[in-house]
């Protein structure tokens, strides 16, 4: 179960970095109100849950490769020491939006999926992060339980969706730039928690 609860937090971690989609998430909330703000966070994920099965069926019949394990957990914590870093240098560059304008809830969606799905660097982040993951659960857990961590990641990416959802629109009138820029470092901290993690599980591989 602490396992399990591991992956919900890396799911939430993931997504808590101020970018395009929790920018949109904001501004959404702040004009349109709670479905808006949650449906560009949905559309997001349905992003992601597209990348993470392209990188499972294109990994996981190679990730028992001490070689494959290696540059998996070596990238992924590449790429969540960058994320981590380039989030808490970058965490004063956050503004809030505050314009308001009608559309429709699908255009919520589409925007958020479309904003994710064609983001050059959204399979590299995947195959980094979520390539990690694969060769840490099949190493110690065995592929059975990829499923159970990978919809321990799934959940924490929604908690966040509604969390940012939540917090745009019952509690916009609170919410300050300062605010987002506290989540923002809280954020690349935590990332930077779990690159650190995977390079350490990267090195034991390396060494066995």
């Amino acid at each position: 179960m602490s396992v399990f609860i591991s992956y919900i937090l890396l799911g939430l971690t993931l997504a808590a970095p101020i970018g395009p989609i929790n920018a949109a998430q904001i501004d959404r909330g702040i004009r349109h109100g709670f479905w808006h703000s949650w449906l560009i966070g949905v559309g997001a994920m349905a992003a992601d849950v597209i990348y993470m099965l392209i990188v499972y069926v294109g990994v996981v019949n190679f990730i028992d490769t001490p070689f494959v394990k290696t540059f998996l957990l070596s990238f992924g914590c590449f790429v969540l020491l960058y994320t981590g870093i380039e989030t808490i240098m970058k965490a004063s560059e956050v503004t809030l939006d505050q314009r308001r304008k009608n559309e429709p809830l699908i255009r919520s969606f589409m925007s958020g999926f479309l904003m994710s799905i064609s983001n050059p660097l959204t399979i590299l982040f995947w195959l980094g992060i979520y390539g990690s993951v694969l060769a840490r659960t099949a190493a110690s857990y065995g592929h059975k339980q990829l499923i159970i961590y990978s919809t321990a990641i799934l959940i924490g990416l929604l908690i966040w969706d509604l969390t940012m959802a939540s917090i745009a629109s019952t509690f916009k009138r609170f919410l300050t730039s300062g605010l987002v820029i506290f989540i923002s470092v809280l954020s690349g901290i935590s990332l930077i928690g779990f690159g650190i993690y995977f390079g350490i599980q990267a090195v034991k591989v390396l060494l066995n």
